[in-house]
């Protein structure tokens, strides 16, 4: 698996285009506040500080996750961890929740 997911493969995996196919585990890594000023539906919200000790208490390591920050540089090193955790499945979503609002839905603020 790829460590990277671009925001339009990500639709296609969620239904946000139409199909649907099996349903990733969206976890928002970013701070309190930007996830109050613009989140997806249906995300885990985790801020990436508390990731070590929450990650094995609220995380499935067979699930397929799809991490997620403003533009995707917080999201891949928390993917990096994850995986050397033994979380197989997780993939950063290529330029953050930024990259889904101009590809994707636009009516997601962008900060």
């Amino acid at each position: 698996m790829e460590y990277e997911i671009t925001a339009r493969e990500f639709a296609s995996k969620t239904g946000q285009d139409g199909s649907a196919e099996e349903r990733p585990i969206l976890l928002d890594v970013r701070e309190s506040w930007e996830h109050e000023t613009a989140c997806l539906d249906g995300s885990l919200h985790i801020p990436m500080g508390e990731i070590p000790a929450r990650a094995n208490l609220e995380l499935d390591p067979d699930a397929h996750i799809v991490v997620m920050c403003h533009h995707g540089v917080r999201s891949m090193s928390v993917t990096v961890w994850l995986r050397n955790q033994g979380f197989d499945r997780v993939q950063s979503l290529a330029g953050g929740i930024d990259a889904w609002s101009c590809m994707v839905d636009r009516s997601v603020p962008r900060y």
